[in-house]
Protein backbone atom coordinates (compact mmCIF):
# COMPACT_ATOMS: atom_id res chain seq x y z
CA UNK A 1 0.00 0.00 0.00
CA UNK A 2 2.70 2.51 0.90
CA UNK A 3 4.23 1.64 -2.52
CA UNK A 4 1.56 2.51 -4.77
CA UNK A 5 0.85 6.26 -2.85
CA UNK A 6 4.48 6.47 -3.13
CA UNK A 7 4.55 6.06 -7.06
CA UNK A 8 1.31 8.35 -7.16
CA UNK A 9 3.32 10.95 -5.62
CA UNK A 10 6.01 10.26 -8.14
CA UNK A 11 3.65 10.36 -11.16
CA UNK A 12 1.83 13.30 -10.33
CA UNK A 13 5.43 15.34 -9.47
CA UNK A 14 6.31 14.03 -12.72
CA UNK A 15 3.52 15.31 -14.61
CA UNK A 16 3.37 18.67 -12.64
CA UNK A 17 7.27 19.34 -13.94
CA UNK A 18 6.59 18.24 -17.51
CA UNK A 19 3.58 21.13 -17.25
CA UNK A 20 5.71 23.24 -16.25
CA UNK A 21 8.59 22.68 -18.39
CA UNK A 22 5.56 22.84 -21.48
CA UNK A 23 4.93 26.18 -19.98
CA UNK A 24 8.01 27.67 -19.93
CA UNK A 25 8.35 26.34 -23.55
CA UNK A 26 5.20 27.89 -24.47
CA UNK A 27 5.95 31.21 -22.98
CA UNK A 28 9.77 31.13 -24.58
CA UNK A 29 8.26 30.57 -27.84
CA UNK A 30 5.22 32.95 -27.68
CA UNK A 31 6.81 36.10 -25.78
CA UNK A 32 9.95 35.24 -24.87
CA UNK A 33 13.42 35.84 -26.82
CA UNK A 34 12.97 32.64 -29.03
CA UNK A 35 9.31 34.58 -30.03
CA UNK A 36 8.51 35.56 -33.77
CA UNK A 37 8.96 39.60 -33.98
CA UNK A 38 5.78 41.03 -34.86
CA UNK A 39 5.44 42.85 -38.11
CA UNK A 40 3.20 45.02 -39.65
CA UNK A 41 3.42 45.10 -43.68
CA UNK A 42 2.44 46.98 -46.74
CA UNK A 43 2.02 47.17 -50.15
CA UNK A 44 4.26 48.39 -52.45
CA UNK A 45 2.31 50.71 -54.92
CA UNK A 46 2.25 52.60 -58.31
CA UNK A 47 2.20 55.94 -58.38
CA UNK A 48 3.75 59.46 -58.34
CA UNK A 49 4.99 61.62 -55.88
CA UNK A 50 4.31 65.31 -55.26
CA UNK A 51 7.09 66.92 -53.71
CA UNK A 52 6.57 69.79 -51.44
CA UNK A 53 9.30 72.01 -49.36
CA UNK A 54 8.33 73.14 -46.11
CA UNK A 55 9.84 76.31 -44.30
CA UNK A 56 8.86 78.91 -41.22
CA UNK A 57 9.24 82.20 -42.04
CA UNK A 58 7.64 85.85 -40.76
CA UNK A 59 5.73 88.36 -42.27
CA UNK A 60 7.68 91.46 -43.41
CA UNK A 61 6.67 94.84 -45.32
CA UNK A 62 8.24 94.56 -48.65
CA UNK A 63 8.40 98.70 -48.48
CA UNK A 64 9.23 100.27 -45.11
CA UNK A 65 10.39 103.17 -44.08
CA UNK A 66 12.71 104.45 -40.73
CA UNK A 67 11.95 108.10 -40.60
CA UNK A 68 14.43 109.76 -38.35
CA UNK A 69 16.73 113.27 -38.69
CA UNK A 70 20.05 113.50 -40.15
CA UNK A 71 21.70 115.02 -37.58
CA UNK A 72 21.88 114.56 -33.74
CA UNK A 73 19.06 116.56 -31.75
CA UNK A 74 16.45 116.46 -29.48
CA UNK A 75 13.03 115.57 -30.64
CA UNK A 76 10.46 118.42 -30.42
CA UNK A 77 7.40 116.88 -30.79
CA UNK A 78 5.55 113.63 -32.39
CA UNK A 79 2.20 113.91 -34.21
CA UNK A 80 1.44 110.65 -35.26
CA UNK A 81 0.76 107.73 -33.56
CA UNK A 82 1.09 103.88 -34.00
CA UNK A 83 -1.18 102.54 -36.37
CA UNK A 84 -2.17 106.30 -38.05
CA UNK A 85 -2.13 106.42 -41.60
CA UNK A 86 -0.43 109.24 -43.57
CA UNK A 87 -0.21 110.76 -46.66
CA UNK A 88 3.35 111.75 -48.55
CA UNK A 89 4.77 114.98 -47.40
CA UNK A 90 2.75 114.57 -43.91
CA UNK A 91 4.49 116.08 -41.29
CA UNK A 92 5.31 113.41 -38.49
CA UNK A 93 7.17 115.00 -36.22
CA UNK A 94 9.83 117.99 -35.39
CA UNK A 95 13.12 118.13 -33.83
CA UNK A 96 14.27 120.77 -31.52
CA UNK A 97 16.63 123.85 -34.03
CA UNK A 98 18.34 124.50 -30.98
CA UNK A 99 20.40 127.75 -32.74
CA UNK A 100 19.39 127.85 -35.93
CA UNK A 101 16.84 130.30 -36.20
CA UNK A 102 19.66 132.69 -34.65
CA UNK A 103 21.96 131.25 -36.96
CA UNK A 104 19.63 132.31 -40.14
CA UNK A 105 18.93 135.53 -38.56
CA UNK A 106 22.51 136.55 -38.38
CA UNK A 107 23.52 135.04 -42.17
CA UNK A 108 20.65 137.12 -43.69
CA UNK A 109 22.09 140.35 -41.61
CA UNK A 110 25.80 139.24 -42.84
CA UNK A 111 23.57 138.87 -46.72
CA UNK A 112 22.12 142.62 -46.18
CA UNK A 113 25.24 143.78 -45.23
CA UNK A 114 26.93 142.20 -48.38
CA UNK A 115 24.51 143.84 -51.08
CA UNK A 116 25.07 147.11 -49.04
CA UNK A 117 28.90 146.97 -49.67
CA UNK A 118 27.82 145.67 -53.68
CA UNK A 119 25.96 149.07 -53.87
CA UNK A 120 29.02 150.89 -52.45
CA UNK A 121 31.30 148.84 -54.60
CA UNK A 122 29.40 149.94 -57.78
CA UNK A 123 29.21 153.20 -57.05
CA UNK A 124 32.74 153.54 -56.66
CA UNK A 125 33.02 151.76 -60.23
CA UNK A 126 30.99 154.61 -61.51
CA UNK A 127 33.06 157.60 -60.05
CA UNK A 128 36.22 156.24 -61.06
CA UNK A 129 35.04 155.71 -64.42
CA UNK A 130 33.98 159.60 -64.38
CA UNK A 131 37.10 160.07 -63.39
CA UNK A 132 38.75 158.23 -65.77
CA UNK A 133 36.75 160.01 -68.70
CA UNK A 134 37.67 163.51 -67.25
CA UNK A 135 41.43 162.59 -67.44
CA UNK A 136 41.42 161.18 -70.87
CA UNK A 137 39.62 164.60 -72.14
CA UNK A 138 42.33 166.77 -70.17
CA UNK A 139 44.59 164.51 -71.69
CA UNK A 140 43.01 164.93 -75.12
CA UNK A 141 43.07 169.20 -74.53
CA UNK A 142 46.73 169.08 -73.38
CA UNK A 143 47.82 167.41 -76.48
CA UNK A 144 47.00 169.70 -78.46
CA UNK A 145 48.44 172.26 -76.86
CA UNK A 146 51.58 170.21 -76.58
CA UNK A 147 51.26 170.33 -80.26
CA UNK A 148 51.01 174.30 -80.52
CA UNK A 149 53.86 174.42 -78.21
CA UNK A 150 51.35 176.13 -75.60
CA UNK A 151 52.34 173.94 -72.89
CA UNK A 152 55.86 171.60 -72.02
CA UNK A 153 55.98 167.90 -72.32
CA UNK A 154 56.25 167.37 -68.57
CA UNK A 155 52.50 168.80 -68.21
CA UNK A 156 51.32 166.34 -71.05
CA UNK A 157 53.69 163.65 -69.26
CA UNK A 158 51.66 164.80 -66.05
CA UNK A 159 48.04 164.89 -67.78
CA UNK A 160 49.28 160.74 -68.97
CA UNK A 161 49.62 159.74 -65.85
CA UNK A 162 46.38 161.27 -64.57
CA UNK A 163 44.74 158.64 -66.80
CA UNK A 164 46.30 155.68 -66.34
CA UNK A 165 46.01 155.98 -61.92
CA UNK A 166 41.91 156.69 -63.26
CA UNK A 167 42.05 153.35 -65.57
CA UNK A 168 43.99 151.47 -62.48
CA UNK A 169 41.16 152.87 -60.16
CA UNK A 170 38.17 151.67 -62.33
CA UNK A 171 40.00 148.29 -62.32
CA UNK A 172 39.93 148.30 -58.47
CA UNK A 173 36.21 149.50 -58.30
CA UNK A 174 35.54 146.49 -60.35
CA UNK A 175 37.80 144.10 -58.67
CA UNK A 176 35.60 145.03 -55.49
CA UNK A 177 32.16 145.07 -57.00
CA UNK A 178 33.32 141.69 -58.19
CA UNK A 179 34.69 140.24 -54.68
CA UNK A 180 31.15 141.82 -53.13
CA UNK A 181 29.14 139.45 -55.52
CA UNK A 182 31.23 136.53 -54.50
CA UNK A 183 30.36 137.25 -50.65
CA UNK A 184 26.86 137.86 -51.27
CA UNK A 185 26.65 134.08 -53.29
CA UNK A 186 28.34 132.66 -50.36
CA UNK A 187 26.14 133.79 -47.99
CA UNK A 188 23.49 132.73 -49.86
CA UNK A 189 24.84 129.07 -50.39
CA UNK A 190 25.22 129.14 -46.27
CA UNK A 191 21.85 130.12 -45.78
CA UNK A 192 19.65 127.32 -48.46
CA UNK A 193 22.55 124.92 -46.73
CA UNK A 194 21.42 126.66 -43.00
CA UNK A 195 17.44 126.35 -43.87
CA UNK A 196 17.81 122.98 -45.56
CA UNK A 197 18.97 121.41 -42.15
CA UNK A 198 16.24 123.36 -40.69
CA UNK A 199 13.78 122.13 -42.94
CA UNK A 200 15.42 118.33 -42.44
CA UNK A 201 14.18 118.88 -38.40
CA UNK A 202 10.59 118.59 -39.85
CA UNK A 203 10.00 115.00 -40.50
CA UNK A 204 7.99 114.14 -42.69
CA UNK A 205 6.02 110.80 -45.02
CA UNK A 206 7.89 110.13 -47.97
CA UNK A 207 5.12 107.85 -49.46
CA UNK A 208 1.47 106.82 -47.82
CA UNK A 209 2.02 104.33 -45.38
CA UNK A 210 1.25 103.20 -41.75
CA UNK A 211 2.76 104.09 -39.23
CA UNK A 212 4.29 100.91 -37.02
CA UNK A 213 6.10 102.45 -34.25
CA UNK A 214 7.10 105.44 -32.26
CA UNK A 215 10.77 104.71 -31.15
CA UNK A 216 11.16 108.20 -29.62
CA UNK A 217 9.20 110.26 -27.70
CA UNK A 218 9.38 114.45 -27.05
CA UNK A 219 12.30 115.23 -24.87
CA UNK A 220 14.70 112.05 -26.26
CA UNK A 221 18.22 113.07 -27.84
CA UNK A 222 19.17 110.68 -30.91
CA UNK A 223 21.87 110.85 -33.23
CA UNK A 224 21.91 111.19 -37.11
CA UNK A 225 20.29 108.07 -38.89
CA UNK A 226 18.33 106.95 -36.02
CA UNK A 227 14.91 106.70 -36.29
CA UNK A 228 12.02 108.24 -34.62
CA UNK A 229 9.00 106.63 -36.47
CA UNK A 230 8.76 103.37 -38.59
CA UNK A 231 6.35 103.66 -41.72
CA UNK A 232 5.59 100.22 -43.56
CA UNK A 233 3.27 100.08 -46.57
CA UNK A 234 0.46 97.57 -45.49
CA UNK A 235 -0.55 96.50 -49.04
CA UNK A 236 2.70 95.36 -49.39
CA UNK A 237 3.06 92.30 -46.52
CA UNK A 238 4.86 89.05 -47.44
CA UNK A 239 6.62 86.47 -45.84
CA UNK A 240 10.32 86.08 -45.13
CA UNK A 241 10.85 82.41 -45.37
CA UNK A 242 13.84 80.27 -44.26
CA UNK A 243 14.16 76.93 -46.11
CA UNK A 244 16.89 73.91 -45.06
CA UNK A 245 19.25 73.78 -47.57
CA UNK A 246 19.49 69.92 -47.81
CA UNK A 247 15.79 70.15 -48.80
CA UNK A 248 15.54 72.97 -51.09
CA UNK A 249 16.09 71.80 -54.81
CA UNK A 250 13.46 73.36 -56.56
CA UNK A 251 12.68 76.49 -54.99
CA UNK A 252 12.21 79.08 -57.60
CA UNK A 253 9.59 82.10 -57.99
CA UNK A 254 6.54 80.71 -59.06
CA UNK A 255 5.63 78.03 -56.79
CA UNK A 256 2.53 77.73 -55.36
CA UNK A 257 2.46 78.32 -51.69
CA UNK A 258 -0.17 77.60 -48.35
CA UNK A 259 0.34 79.69 -45.74
CA UNK A 260 -0.65 78.89 -42.19
CA UNK A 261 -0.19 82.14 -39.99
CA UNK A 262 0.19 81.39 -36.05
CA UNK A 263 -2.63 83.31 -35.31
CA UNK A 264 -4.60 81.28 -38.03
CA UNK A 265 -3.63 77.52 -37.58
CA UNK A 266 -6.22 76.29 -39.08
CA UNK A 267 -6.33 78.41 -41.90
CA UNK A 268 -4.31 77.51 -45.23
CA UNK A 269 -4.16 80.81 -47.48
CA UNK A 270 -2.74 80.81 -50.53
CA UNK A 271 0.57 82.56 -51.93
CA UNK A 272 3.13 82.16 -54.32
CA UNK A 273 7.67 82.59 -54.22
CA UNK A 274 8.10 85.65 -56.00
CA UNK A 275 11.64 85.98 -55.28
CA UNK A 276 14.35 83.68 -53.97
CA UNK A 277 17.60 85.19 -52.59
CA UNK A 278 20.56 84.97 -54.48
CA UNK A 279 22.52 84.96 -50.62
CA UNK A 280 21.84 82.28 -48.49
CA UNK A 281 22.39 81.74 -44.89
CA UNK A 282 25.31 80.06 -43.81
CA UNK A 283 25.33 80.16 -40.42
CA UNK A 284 21.98 78.62 -39.88
CA UNK A 285 22.60 76.48 -43.36
CA UNK A 286 19.02 77.99 -45.14
CA UNK A 287 17.89 79.60 -48.52
CA UNK A 288 15.71 82.25 -48.05
CA UNK A 289 12.69 83.12 -50.14
CA UNK A 290 10.09 86.35 -50.10
CA UNK A 291 6.53 84.61 -50.70
CA UNK A 292 3.43 86.82 -51.55
CA UNK A 293 0.07 86.46 -50.92
CA UNK A 294 -2.60 85.98 -53.03
CA UNK A 295 -5.21 88.17 -50.98
CA UNK A 296 -3.53 90.06 -48.29
CA UNK A 297 -5.78 89.09 -45.04
CA UNK A 298 -7.31 91.16 -42.98
CA UNK A 299 -5.86 91.45 -39.43
CA UNK A 300 -1.97 90.33 -39.87
CA UNK A 301 0.58 91.59 -38.07
CA UNK A 302 4.29 92.49 -39.05
CA UNK A 303 6.76 89.48 -36.96
CA UNK A 304 4.11 87.06 -37.01
CA UNK A 305 5.52 83.86 -37.60
CA UNK A 306 4.36 81.67 -40.45
CA UNK A 307 4.89 77.91 -41.69
CA UNK A 308 4.92 77.80 -45.73
CA UNK A 309 4.68 74.65 -47.57
CA UNK A 310 5.33 75.04 -51.35
CA UNK A 311 4.42 72.87 -53.64
CA UNK A 312 6.77 71.04 -56.66
CA UNK A 313 5.51 69.27 -59.74
CA UNK A 314 4.39 65.86 -59.69
CA UNK A 315 6.77 63.30 -60.24
CA UNK A 316 6.23 60.50 -63.31
CA UNK A 317 4.68 57.35 -62.84
CA UNK A 318 6.52 54.75 -60.33
CA UNK A 319 6.59 52.35 -57.44
CA UNK A 320 5.97 54.23 -54.15
CA UNK A 321 6.68 53.25 -50.48
CA UNK A 322 6.28 54.78 -46.68
CA UNK A 323 9.45 56.42 -45.82
CA UNK A 324 8.76 53.80 -42.31
CA UNK A 325 9.65 51.03 -44.44
CA UNK A 326 12.73 51.53 -45.10
CA UNK A 327 15.66 50.51 -43.51
CA UNK A 328 19.22 50.08 -43.21
CA UNK A 329 21.25 46.43 -42.98
CA UNK A 330 24.78 45.74 -43.59
CA UNK A 331 24.95 49.19 -44.80
CA UNK A 332 22.69 49.32 -47.71
CA UNK A 333 19.47 51.15 -48.02
CA UNK A 334 16.26 49.07 -48.72
CA UNK A 335 13.22 47.19 -47.21
CA UNK A 336 12.26 44.20 -45.94
CA UNK A 337 10.41 42.15 -48.61
CA UNK A 338 8.05 39.26 -47.07
CA UNK A 339 7.53 36.57 -50.16
CA UNK A 340 5.94 33.12 -49.28
CA UNK A 341 6.27 33.41 -45.16
CA UNK A 342 10.04 34.13 -46.05
CA UNK A 343 11.90 37.45 -44.94
CA UNK A 344 14.51 38.92 -47.32
CA UNK A 345 16.10 42.19 -47.23
CA UNK A 346 15.92 44.08 -50.87
CA UNK A 347 17.78 46.84 -51.96
CA UNK A 348 16.13 49.93 -52.64
CA UNK A 349 17.71 53.49 -54.64
CA UNK A 350 15.36 56.06 -53.16
CA UNK A 351 13.82 59.24 -55.27
CA UNK A 352 11.70 62.16 -54.37
CA UNK A 353 10.40 61.90 -51.27
CA UNK A 354 6.87 63.96 -50.28
CA UNK A 355 5.40 65.48 -47.19
CA UNK A 356 2.93 62.73 -46.47
CA UNK A 357 5.10 60.15 -46.18
CA UNK A 358 5.70 58.66 -49.71
CA UNK A 359 8.67 57.80 -51.39
CA UNK A 360 9.91 56.64 -54.75
CA UNK A 361 11.45 52.99 -55.11
CA UNK A 362 13.58 53.53 -58.67
CA UNK A 363 15.62 50.06 -58.68
CA UNK A 364 17.15 47.92 -58.86
CA UNK A 365 14.91 46.19 -61.32
CA UNK A 366 16.30 43.16 -61.34
CA UNK A 367 15.60 41.09 -58.65
CA UNK A 368 13.95 44.49 -57.05
CA UNK A 369 10.46 45.06 -55.76
CA UNK A 370 7.35 45.11 -57.97
CA UNK A 371 4.19 46.40 -57.82
CA UNK A 372 2.24 44.65 -54.80
CA UNK A 373 5.04 43.16 -53.28
CA UNK A 374 4.50 42.88 -49.20
CA UNK A 375 7.01 44.73 -47.14
CA UNK A 376 7.71 45.29 -43.48
CA UNK A 377 6.20 48.84 -42.62
CA UNK A 378 7.08 48.43 -38.94
CA UNK A 379 8.73 46.01 -36.49
CA UNK A 380 8.67 44.96 -32.68
CA UNK A 381 12.04 44.60 -32.58
CA UNK A 382 15.54 43.68 -35.03
CA UNK A 383 14.91 42.02 -38.47
CA UNK A 384 17.49 39.69 -39.85
CA UNK A 385 16.63 36.76 -43.26
CA UNK A 386 14.40 34.38 -42.53
CA UNK A 387 13.58 35.34 -39.12
CA UNK A 388 10.52 34.12 -37.54
CA UNK A 389 7.83 36.72 -37.90
CA UNK A 390 3.79 37.48 -37.21
CA UNK A 391 2.47 39.75 -38.77
CA UNK A 392 -0.24 41.65 -36.82
CA UNK A 393 -2.57 45.14 -37.67
CA UNK A 394 -0.96 47.23 -34.96
CA UNK A 395 2.00 46.55 -32.94
CA UNK A 396 0.33 48.85 -30.07
CA UNK A 397 -3.52 48.27 -30.44
CA UNK A 398 -5.22 51.20 -29.61
CA UNK A 399 -5.67 52.32 -26.07
CA UNK A 400 -3.00 50.20 -25.36
CA UNK A 401 -0.60 50.61 -22.44
CA UNK A 402 1.41 53.67 -22.78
Amino acid sequence: MKTNVQLSRRLLLGGLALALVGALAFVALRTGPLAPVKVQVTQVAQGSVTPEIFGIGQVEARRSWMVGPTVAGRVLAVRVDVGDTVAPGQPLAEMDPVDLDQRLAALDASLARAQSARQAAAAQVSDAQARRALAAANLQRNQDLARQNFISGAALEARTQEVASASAGVQAAQANLGGSAQDITRLQAERAALAQQRGNLKLVAPAAAMVASRDAEAGTTVVAGQAVLRLIDPATLWVKLRVDQGRSAGLAPGLAARIALRSRPGELLPGNVVRVEPLADSVTEERLAQVAFDALPAGVSVGEMAEVTLALPATAESLLLPNAAVQQHEGKTGVWRLRDGALAFVPVTLGVQGLDGQVQALGPKEGGLNEGDTVVLYSQGALKPDARITVVEQLVPAGGAK
